[in-house]
């Protein structure tokens, strides 16, 4: 019995072994071979609009693949992890079919999600009563697709469940609502903006609304306005510079500005017509484009260490680790109170059944502990959306 439990255990080992070789392989793979650049002189007029859709700019009036080559020459380096990163999203998003939408049952519930919301973007389409939807069902889940990538979440208002808020906000025909809050104060006032252009292709609705999230972002065109802005502003200590010759952000960037509202202050430096590349290089921008963050400690170039692509989900996942928020924190001490708690598997001397009761019996405590420090926490952001609510029912009576 012994030599059973003696091969089981060295076939266990044997399989832990190999896949840390295999892990081992993929970690370098990625590690070395993703921060290479690529020519994209290189890559086919299809992967080029495949990097374009997901850095969030608009290629429709670029028939020649040069055109294509310059625009993403001028939004970034594009490194080996960032062209399988967008292959593989694109691959993703192919098979996951029609992406996830929200439809409002009435006016409760759209102010709820999208007008309290300060931190998002959404993109809604408000069905008139006794009238088709703008976007038929086709182009609306291609749309779907196109602005869930950048964090923006949609939904449909059918004016038949609610129609007296429809008449109230001026929906007497079925048009395109867009949020986005207003200023880069936290938690601040949320603006509706209506699609009023007569195309309706998914490509002009993006620039639409790709250019209305662009004007939150503080744009500089002179190098005065630099100097100024990077010696200046106390109050946003952390700040992200993007240098580029572009007209517009990316739509990435865009997103994010939103997203980081009160902690993260976005700035385009537009290098089109640069007057003094000197105060440039004093700040530490040899070349554009670059992704610069400032912070009290230092700057920081983006884009230098392994999975710093330009996409939504690596700069997210880098500026939450600079400015977490407060669901970051909680989850982060939830980790470590219950790695704590797991470590009396280890240290208690007994038998099995006795390590494990220490074990459940710790991990209670501990959870028990940790949920009690949090309570003020929620309770205040509770309370909060109570009179949110509250002063949003009072309006709608």
């Amino acid at each position: 019995m012994w030599l059973k439990l003696f091969f089981l255990l060295l076939y266990f080992v044997v399989l832990f072994m190999l896949a840390r070789i295999f892990e081992a392989v993929v970690w370098y793979e990625t590690g070395v071979f993703s921060t290479q650049l690529v020519d994209p002189v290189t890559l086919s007029y299809k992967r080029l609009k495949t990097i374009l859709e997901c850095r969030g700019l608009g290629y429709s009036g670029l028939a020649e693949k040069k055109d294509v080559c310059e625009l993403v020459e001028k939004s970034g380096e594009l490194t080996q992890g960032e062209l399988y990163s967008a292959i593989k999203k694109e691959k993703e998003q192919t098979e996951a079919g029609d992406s996830s939408t929200t439809h409002f049952s009435g006016e409760m519930h759209f102010y709820e999600l999208v007008e309290d919301t300060k931190d998002g973007i959404w993109l809604v389409q408000v069905i008139a009563q006794d009238q088709e939807a703008l976007l038929g069902q086709s182009n609306w889940g291609k749309m779907v697709k196109k602005v869930s990538q950048f964090g923006i979440r949609t939904g449909t208002f059918n004016c038949s469940n609610d129609y007296r808020s429809c008449i109230k906000r001026g929906w007497q025909h079925s048009t395109l609502i867009m949020s986005v809050p207003q200023t880069s104060a936290s938690k601040g006032k949320v603006m509706l903006k209506e699609y009023n252009g007569r195309c309706i292709e998914t490509e002009n609705i993006f620039r639409w609304m790709t250019s209305h999230v662009a004007h939150r972002i503080k744009t500089l065109h002179q190098s005065e306005q630099l100097v100024e802005e990077w010696h200046s502003d106390q109050a946003h200590p952390v700040k992200m510079f993007l240098f580029a010759s572009l007209s517009q952000p990316p739509a990435f960037f865009s997103s994010l500005s939103v997203k980081f509202t009160g902690r993260i202050e976005f700035i385009f430096v537009d290098v089109r017509h640069w007057d003094n590349h000197s105060s440039l290089s004093e700040i530490g921008v040899t070349h554009s484009p670059a992704y610069i963050l400032k912070m009290p400690e230092g700057i920081y170039r983006y884009g230098n260490s392994t999975g710093e692509f330009l996409s939504l989900a690596a700069m997210d996942t880098f500026l939450r680790s600079v400015q977490p928020e407060v669901n970051d924190l909680f989850v982060l001490s939830l980790v470590l109170i219950n790695l704590l708690a797991w470590m009396d598997l280890f240290i208690t001397q007994g038998a099995t059944v006795k390590r494990f009761v220490v074990l459940i019996r710790t991990l209670g405590t501990y959870n028990s502990i940790l949920l009690v420090s949090w309570l003020p926490v929620l309770f205040l952001r509770m309370v909060r959306k109570t009179n949110n609510i509250q002063s949003a029912a009072g309006h709608i009576l």
